[in-house]
């Protein structure tokens, strides 16, 4: 039997897999997609914490601002090789590049995660 944050870990991993090429969705987009719109601290600590056997586009997971995870140098070219747009200040252009995951199907969080 699976505990809560074990549950919570595979939907996370789920909407993370869906996350279109070239968009970004916040750590607080995850947590409402998954039920828990207080937990965006606990999805953070959970994509921390990713096999990189998975595979799982994390680098698409920004904060609420657009801010990229601190010290994580690469996140920024994976994000404009994808063609992410970013301000002047070095965050993601929201408006421009997060997924717009309610214009999108029926995002199904059970199962085996999967890469798109």
């Amino acid at each position: 039997m699976n505990t809560p944050t074990e549950e919570l870990r595979q939907e996370v991993y789920h909407v993370v897999a869906a996350i279109p090429r070239g968009k970004v969705i916040t750590y607080g987009q995850i947590a409402f997609l998954t039920g828990r719109p207080q937990n965006s601290r606990l999805v953070g600590h959970l994509l921390h914490g990713v096999p990189r056997e998975l595979r799982l586009p994390c680098h698409r997971v920004v904060n609420a601002s657009g801010r990229l995870v601190p010290g994580w140098s690469g996140q920024r070219a994976l994000l404009e090789q994808e063609g992410v747009a970013f301000r002047p200040n070095g965050h993601v252009d929201l408006k421009a590049s997060q997924w717009k995951f309610m214009e999108t199907e029926a995002l199904d969080i059970s199962g085996p995660p999967t890469r798109s």
